[in-house]
């Protein structure tokens, strides 16, 4: 008997949910530093403060696949991501909106939803959470 599916039911976050406190590439040391509302905090080279305006450092949390670049803002993000991915079946609210009011899971590209490329996915996402650990 096969074993049950995996479920996954979107909770219905959209992108401003992630980002009072993304994880960045440090523009001083080029190591993992917290970006927020706040502004900018390394705790490798001990930057702190605000960045220049209308620019945001590079997110932390980047994967290239053989179909594009896949990316999160911080580990929430990519857990959500990373469930969504793993699961075989994909649940909703039945009153869920197409448009301006779309989900992170809902505006995630094509590739990254098909079952096909989910083992390439994945491996990416791990090498992400890895790289925070270490970093």
């Amino acid at each position: 008997m096969s074993p049950a599916p995996v479920r996954f039911h979107d909770p219905g976050t959209t992108r401003c949910s992630y980002r009072d406190s993304m994880l960045v590439r440090c523009p001083r040391c080029d190591r993992i530093a917290h970006f927020g509302a706040g502004g900018l905090i390394c705790r490798s080279c001990g930057m702190c403060g605000p960045v220049a305006q209308c620019t945001w450092p590079a997110l932390w949390l980047r994967g290239d696949t053989r179909h594009g670049e896949l990316w999160a803002y911080d580990l929430e993000h990519l857990d959500l991501i990373r469930r969504f991915v793993a699961a075989d079946l994909r649940e909703r609210d039945p009153w869920y909106e197409h448009g301006r009011k779309m989900t992170v899971v809902g505006r995630l590209p094509a590739w990254v939803k098909s079952a096909k490329n989910r083992t390439e996915v994945l491996r990416v996402i791990d090498r992400m959470r890895a790289s925070v650990i270490e970093g």
